[in-house]
């Protein structure tokens, strides 16, 4: 079973796990939010860092201990371990972020203090509306500008991605601080009511069949490498966050695959329409 996505470890399981696999204790969890504009989800408590988590998004805790919870996201079922200081109790969200990210404030006015940033894709339960600002569950104010209701969707994944351009090539990461090639992917299709997995591997392996290689690449399909996925915009052009860039960057299609297979990490495996 992979770890990434199987809410078992030697110390506890999900409650519904046992039968299938060994472990110390059975939950069911208790579902909790994030309450932090962002939170790094982990490998092992103080190891590496699989992805991050935004704040409200929800997720199932089995266990905490030692100042780490382990736990279930419910967007993707990613698994792992986060800060028992980045979790709060749930709260319905009433809205979400649809900027590339935006400011929180001290007081409904944009000359107070900044109290930190929210990404595309965080979620917020508004409290009351004063000018052109929200209240948030954290007390903090953002533009109204910036955010819709919780059932707004986007139409289009690709222009999704585009908002993103420049923002840092960072291994793991899911704001708008630093993004992966898989979380830039998740993120756009998220923003268009379409879910799907946190890795490339897992995004290729768990979607929909691959198509003929010979086929011309269509807006929005999805082109994978050993390690890679990249977005495409047009017959000639895709999207992609990317080492060699180190940012969220447009590149040719023949350019890309040239390039990437010159660096070692070889050809196209497969391309998928959602």
């Amino acid at each position: 079973m992979d770890r990434r996505i199987t809410p078992a470890t030697p110390r506890v399981a999900a409650s519904e796990l046992r039968d299938q696999v060994t472990s110390n204790r059975f939950s069911k969890g208790t579902f909790m939010h994030v309450c932090v504009p962002v939170t790094d989800l982990l490998a092992a408590p103080d190891g590496p860092r699989d992805r991050q988590l935004l704040l409200g998004q929800s997720m199932r805790v089995f266990e905490t201990h030692a100042g780490f919870s382990y736990i279930q996201s419910q967007r993707d079922g990613y698994c792992g371990y986060v800060s028992e200081m980045a979790l709060g109790p749930v709260a319905a969200s009433t809205h979400w972020v649809t900027a590339p990210a935006t400011h929180l404030y001290a007081e409904a006015d944009f000359k107070s203090q900044d109290m930190g940033l929210l990404s595309l894709g965080a979620e917020l339960c508004v409290t009351e509306t004063q000018g052109r600002f929200a209240r948030t569950q954290m007390g903090s104010w953002v533009p109204q500008q910036h955010i819709e209701p919780i059932d707004f969707r986007f139409d289009d994944p690709a222009s999704v991605a585009q908002t993103l351009i420049g923002t840092p090539y960072l291994w793991g990461g899911n704001s708008r601080s630093g993004l992966d090639c898989s979380a830039l992917v998740q993120i756009a299709f998220h923003a268009c009511g379409r879910e799907i997995p946190g890795d490339s591997d897992l995004q290729e392996r768990g979607l929909a069949p691959g198509l003929p290689m010979g086929d011309i690449p269509k807006r929005n399909d999805l082109m994978f490498w050993k390690g890679h996925v990249a977005l495409v915009l047009s017959e000639d052009r895709l999207i992609h966050a990317n080492a060699g860039a180190m940012a969220v960057a447009i590149e040719g299609i023949n350019a890309a695959i040239r390039r990437i297979e010159d660096q070692g990490d070889g050809p196209v495996t497969s391309r998928v329409r959602l």
